[in-house]
């Protein structure tokens, strides 16, 4: 049972204020951002449903951000979207390695009054269910959808004290924290291991003291050869089976139908089929052959496969070279997503005819020996992330209504 001490509030209520963007005659074009600079101008994809992305950044200079009025965050300052994917929420955490930020005109700052509203609290309330399902009913505008402040404010949540807001924000950050350092372990883990690919098969650094002979594609190691992708994987082509198999019940098979399952290396199950056709099998690299070309995953489980993808399987056993490999092959597969295609596409027998430098078979397998391993500790932790995600999301609710309550003796 909720303690007495839960209260419903509405947002324009609360002690959060809402601080808009600067809309002013010096607002940033075009010609004022640059790739480096003194503050990062955020833009939508800087603000995702999972937070912060800075894969895609741009900055205005020192003097540009003095002319601005509004829109600077300080840290704990909370980001929401408001214009075209509204409700996606970011905090600014310290961390966050920009010293200056300002969001564009498509976001609000939320900043805490912290005697009342603890910031990562306020956090998690406006990621929750809670929040988001109301967000989700009175937006406005179905072209470009967007959320007004005067609406914002009209947002209802059950707040209970300060004490207890710091249990349950600090029991949802302990596994965020968790998930995120999982995620920075796996970017580590496969930057290392494409470096070491690069250099021993594409700068082919370790062999330099021995003898090179010319190729087709350029000085290779004597006793290396080069060949087909077809060589060394065995290529299997997706096959859709009936729309009317497809459903979300747990009731067949796993069906990837393209890319747009596709996750940071293994695909997120969306749909199974009862009647499966092709299939990949546990550890096959799923590579997209439909509009984008070019797009790589890993199966996690046996899947069937929709016409959008194909799976390669190595055919000696050696399927983090093959990754590694087809990664290598990115740039030559962006060939088939060039300007005047009309629709991206390549077929089995283009894939088995793709040039390719292979070395003896001793090497391939030292390589994977040596690093294959990297790619069982990424899955073991991609498995771990996918755990803590499905706990947080469904504690999120539970915690932001008081259905489940957080002991806050021990919180100081």
């Amino acid at each position: 049972m909720r303690s007495s001490e839960w209260r419903e509030v509405k947002l324009g209520e609360a002690a959060i204020e809402i601080i808009d963007g600067d809309r002013g005659k010096n607002y940033p074009n075009g010609s004022d951002f640059s790739n480096k600079g003194y503050c990062l101008f955020l833009n939508a994809k800087n603000v995702t449903s999972a937070g912060f992305a800075f894969d895609e950044t741009q900055f205005i200079t020192k003097e540009k951000d003095e002319l601005l009025r509004k829109g600077k965050l300080i840290r704990k300052d909370i980001v929401m979207t408001t214009r075209g994917t509204v409700g996606n929420v970011a905090y600014y955490k310290h961390d966050i390695p920009y010293e200056y930020m300002r969001i564009n005109s498509g976001m609000v700052i939320l900043r805490c009054d912290e005697s009342k509203i603890y910031p990562k609290y306020g956090y998690w309330l406006l990621k929750s269910p809670i929040i988001q399902d109301q967000i989700l009913a009175i937006r406005t505008g179905s072209a470009q959808p967007q959320l007004p402040i005067s609406i914002m404010r009209n947002l209802e949540f059950l707040l209970p004290s300060i004490k207890e807001q710091k249990a349950i924000a600090d029991t949802l950050s302990c596994l965020d924290d968790k998930i995120e350092l999982n995620n920075k372990i796996n970017k580590t883990l496969e930057e290392v291991a494409q470096a070491i690919f690069k250099s021993w098969f594409v700068d082919f650094e370790p062999f330099k003291d021995g003898e090179f002979e010319d190729s087709e594609l350029g000085r290779i190691p004597k006793g290396w050869r080069v060949g087909t992708l077809g060589d060394i994987a065995s290529i299997t082509m997706g096959q859709s089976p009936k729309g009317s198999s497809y459903n979300e019940n747990n009731d067949g098979t796993v069906f990837y139908q393209g890319r747009t399952d596709f996750g940071k290396r293994f695909p997120t199950i969306r749909l199974y089929t009862t009647e499966a056709k092709r299939m990949a099998h546990r550890g096959d690299i799923l590579l997209s052959v439909r509009a984008p070309v070019g797009d790589i995953n890993v199966a996690i489980e046996d899947c069937c496969i929709g016409r959008g993808l194909a799976s390669l399987r190595s055919k000696n056993e050696c399927n983090s070279y093959l990754l590694y490999q087809l990664i290598n092959l990115k740039d030559g597969f962006n060939v088939y997503n060039g300007e005047g295609t009309v629709f991206g596409s390549i077929n089995k027998d283009t894939l088995n005819d793709i040039r390719v430098i292979i070395p003896p078979n001793d090497i391939i397998q030292k390589f994977q020996n040596s690093y294959g391993r990297f790619d069982v500790m990424f899955e073991n932790n991609s498995i771990q992330i996918r755990t803590l995600t499905a706990i947080r999301d469904s504690l999120l609710p539970e915690l932001m209504s008081g259905k489940i309550r957080v002991p806050i003796e021990e919180v100081e």
